[in-house]
């Protein structure tokens, strides 16, 4: 559950960034505030864990390549080279994931 608390945080961040472009309401800015919060929770309770700079580099990376592509959904332009960049991003960052050891005595979850 340690990376999928990486992952959860991620998609909050992406919560987050999307909500400061589109939220007008108090209740959209309520619940950016909340993504915000809960992102950096789940960021600072997996850093107790998981080496820093690997788990840094995969939350960014995620966070980037989610925000492109929901910008995308929602109406940015779609550009072959944006695509191929994220998928250059993402394989960087599965591939820190991969060659990162865990710390002695933890197991994967």
């Amino acid at each position: 559950m340690k990376w999928g608390n990486v992952l959860i945080a991620a998609i909050f961040e992406v919560g987050w960034v999307m909500g400061l472009k589109y939220a007008h309401s108090m209740l959209e800015w309520s619940a950016t505030v909340v993504c915000i919060i809960a992102s950096f929770y789940l960021l600072m309770k997996a850093t107790s864990v998981l080496p820093v700079g690997t788990l840094y580099a995969v939350f960014t990376g995620l966070g980037t390549a989610g925000t492109v592509i929901l910008g995308m959904v929602l109406g940015e332009p779609v550009q072959i080279v944006k695509l191929l960049l994220i998928v250059m991003l993402l394989s960087g960052v599965l591939g820190l994931k991969l060659t990162t050891s865990e710390k002695k005595g933890e197991t994967e979850s």
